[in-house]
């Protein structure tokens, strides 16, 4: 019996709520996923923080991680990880997608990596995503219907000019909902309709994902928040943010189930220089711990205790087996997931991470491994870099790199204190870490044996 089908046989079901008939359901999810929310950006892991008064509730009432990995530093290969359980190198999504320029008219998610809405279709599951999706939506067999989802409303990348003739352009579906509509209109639009869906479909199981363009730039919050925070409009964006998560758990809780429900929230990488990374070094496009290391949050009250707050080592590849092993049905066999099984560390029964390695992958060069509190710096050359950090900038981390350069991340979580000389033996043996990975997902001049093949010329260049 594989642990999904263990997860349903030992007893959660027993915890969800009953259907007209009678019969016993699986949990509702729902991922709020920001986009370039910094790790201390939130009052709820950083006391200087933005208030954030819902998200910080939500964080009360369930688990709080203060070590959540996202396997990319940057928006489209975050993305892909997350609905494929898998590294963006293994599901072919390693650099972000820049819909300007023709090389990436071709590049999107492929239409045979399996996703979250796919996988849960069997078990009755009625699926919506809304927002950025960022993931080739305007390429053949990579739009958010051709990856599962019955449901969705929202524009293909990035809201800017330079992201295309579209950029602005509100899609429901395959079909234009909106022309040129306003930045500032986006996360209402999105937040009702989350809140219809719910309405909608509360006697179903179903899952939702909330691809937030906040707070991306432009820093466009509406008008009801500008002003507010008192931090700029960042903290404004922030706020707004805020307020939108509080309207979809009042929903959740209005729908009357609340106790049926796993909430999810998260950020797709960490900041840029607009916002907090709490004390971590670094922040979005390198692969410092500010890159990859964002808020994580988990609620589902009666199941979750609350309270919790955890240094246990969880990844955002993790939302796929969870929701499957919840869901009854299983991940698949075909092809290796990187995410874990992590309900016992939320339920507070383990505190044991099932994530021996971590790759930290800068587009395709492999730049860090991580083995335990230990993480090791490889070394790179500029040319090694993809182009959003090729240049040597506040908060890129280390562009160059002519030796390995070894932390202990229990002790020093900002990576200051180079102890490569003191310890040449964890330098060894996570360079042969290096080396497996390097072989197995690939590097920049390398291909890897369990590598998808990138549809890209020069993929570390725009």
């Amino acid at each position: 019996m594989g642990f999904a089908i263990a997860f349903w046989a030992i007893g959660f079901g027993a915890s969800s709520v009953s259907s007209a008939g009678g019969a016993k359901r699986p949990p509702n999810f729902v991922v709020i996923f920001a986009d370039d929310l910094g790790f201390g950006d939130l009052s709820c892991y950083d006391s200087r923080g933005i208030e954030t008064p819902n998200i910080d509730a939500v964080a009360q009432q369930g688990f709080r991680s203060t070590d959540f990995f996202v396997p990319a530093n940057v928006c489209s290969p975050s993305r892909a990880a997350l609905l494929t359980g898998r590294y963006p190198m293994r599901c072919g999504m390693p650099v972000a997608r820049h819909e300007s320029e023709s090389k990436y008219d071709r590049y999107g998610l492929a239409d045979d990596e399996m996703t979250i809405p796919e996988l849960l279709k069997p078990a009755g599951y009625r699926t919506l995503m809304v927002g950025k999706w960022h993931l080739g939506m305007e390429v053949d067999g990579s739009h958010p219907l051709d990856a599962g989802f019955d449901e969705h409303l929202g524009i293909p990348s990035n809201y800017g000019k330079q992201r295309g003739p579209n950029y602005n352009t509100l899609y429901r579906g395959r079909q234009v909902e909106q022309r040129n509509v306003p930045c500032e209109e986006l996360t209402k639009r999105y937040t009702d309709e989350v809140i219809q869906f719910i309405q909608r479909c509360k006697d179903q199981p179903f899952y939702i994902y909330v691809s937030h363009h906040i707070v991306h730039s432009p820093l466009l919050p509406s008008a009801g928040f500008v002003g507010k925070s008192g931090k700029g409009k960042y903290g404004d964006f922030v706020q707004e943010l805020d307020h939108s998560t509080g309207r979809i758990m009042a929903a959740i809780r209005d729908a009357g189930i609340d106790e049926n429900t796993l909430v999810v929230f998260t950020s797709d990488n960490g900041p840029t220089i607009a916002g907090s990374t709490g004390g971590l070094n670094g922040g979005k496009y390198c692969t410092m711990e500010g890159g990859h290391r964002v808020p994580g949050i988990f609620r589902w009250p009666g199941m979750i205790p609350a309270d919790q707050v955890s240094n246990t080592t969880l990844t955002s590849m993790d939302l796929l087996p969870l929701f499957c092993g919840l869901a009854g049905v299983m991940p698949p066999e075909d092809r290796k997931i990187d995410g874990k099984h992590i309900l016992p560390i939320l339920l507070g029964q383990s505190t044991e991470s099932p994530h021996k390695v971590l790759y930290y992958y800068n587009g395709t060069n492999l730049q860090a491994v991580r083995e335990g509190n230990w993480k090791l710096h490889l070394p790179r050359t500029a040319r090694d870099q993809p182009f959003w950090s090729k240049k040597k900038m506040k908060g890129r981390g280390f562009v160059e790199l002519n030796e390995h350069r070894l932390f202990n991340l229990r002790a020093d979580v900002g990576e200051t204190q180079d102890l490569a000389s003191r310890y040449p033996d964890v330098v060894a043996r996570l360079k042969q870490r290096a080396d497996e990975v390097r072989g197995e997902l690939g590097d920049v001049d390398v291909t890897g044996t369990d590598q998808r093949m990138i549809e890209l010329v020069d993929p570390q260049e725009r």
